[in-house]
């Protein structure tokens, strides 16, 4: 009889495992459009549809321990909310992980790999961190690697400048090692980041000048190097009633409220224009609206509720 391990099963709503279910979104963007605040909206509603989902950060330094004001976030995951954990990865823990995996003695683990030729190898190796990353989100579902049983993987990952590199990294590496098992991982890793119906991608923009003009040009690459549709969200769109012409009609005597109205008019206006631009750029786009709140939970609360 076939025995499935644990470790490689997911959640479904009577306590089972079944990891054809599990989904990957990863969550990019220019700096300073609000992706992390996106992904961990789109984390909660994940969690709140009763998907046992993990809010994973990128890189060293973890943005959401400030912001929700948390303990020290690490590697491991740790518990947000109800059926939401968070856990900031990096390259080198990737690789720390999944090389003690393999050896599974500590001590040779140190031997091998804790030493100054190794650390060298791995700080000029040409995109090995990115690699043990990409590597550790789709473990799971290549049945490769240590335990990670969510239904749900939200990675706020790099912006847009970087994510390409990260993107790149498993087929850059199956052509440096074509033979052997780190061949045969890189190929995988990079068959299943193109897997419509495990990996999905999201750019998060402005409706500004610059930052959709980022969000196009990812978008148009993701496209023609992976074959990837990536969803744009057009962020802190001024959600009103009032219209262009609707404006024109609140001309008065008052020089104050003709200026505000004049304002009112551009920005709905083009607004409107970043939004059709979007439309024609991406097979899908939404908006989420500008949302005016200081509490981090309730901005983020409002987020999951209005996502697509």
């Amino acid at each position: 009889m076939l025995r499935v391990p644990l470790s490689f099963t997911l959640l479904n709503a009577k306590g089972s495992l079944n990891l054809s279910k599990q989904e990957i979104h990863f969550i990019t963007g220019k700096g300073g459009v609000g992706k992390s605040v996106v992904a961990a909206g789109l984390a909660l509603k994940k969690s709140r549809e009763g998907k046992k989902t993990l809010l994973v950060e990128i890189g060293d330094q973890s943005f959401f321990q400030d912001y929700f004001d948390l303990p020290p976030v690490g590697f491991k995951p740790t518990q947000l909310r109800p059926n939401l954990d968070i856990a900031l990865w990096s390259g080198q823990d990737g690789l720390r992980e999944y090389a003690l995996h393999l050896i599974k003695v500590e001590s040779l683990y140190k031997i091998f790999f804790e030493n100054a030729v190794m650390r060298a190898f791995i700080n000029v190796a040409p995109a090995l961190p990115e690699l043990a990353i990409m590597g550790k989100v789709t473990s799971a579902a290549r049945k490769h690697g240590p335990p990670l049983p969510y239904d749900c993987l939200i990675i706020d990952s790099f912006a847009t400048g970087h994510f390409m590199a990260l993107m790149r990294a498993p087929i850059s590496m199956s052509k440096v090692v074509q033979f052997g098992p780190m061949g045969e991982q890189s190929r995988s890793i990079d068959q299943h980041l193109r897997d419509a119906n495990l990996c999905h991608y999201h750019i998060v923009t402005l409706p500004e000048e610059l930052p959709l003009k980022e969000a196009a040009e990812l978008s148009a690459d993701l496209k023609k190097e992976f074959g990837i549709d990536a969803s744009l969200i057009l962020n802190k769109v001024l959600d009103t009633k009032l219209t262009v012409d609707g404006l024109s009609k609140l001309k008065s005597t008052s020089k104050a409220l003709n200026s505000f109205s004049d304002y009112l008019q551009f920005h709905i206006g083009h607004q409107n224009e970043m939004k059709e631009r979007a439309k024609k750029m991406a097979a899908e786009s939404s908006t989420l609206p500008l949302i005016l709140d200081s509490n981090p939970w309730t901005l983020v609360e409002k987020i999951a509720e209005v996502l697509p």
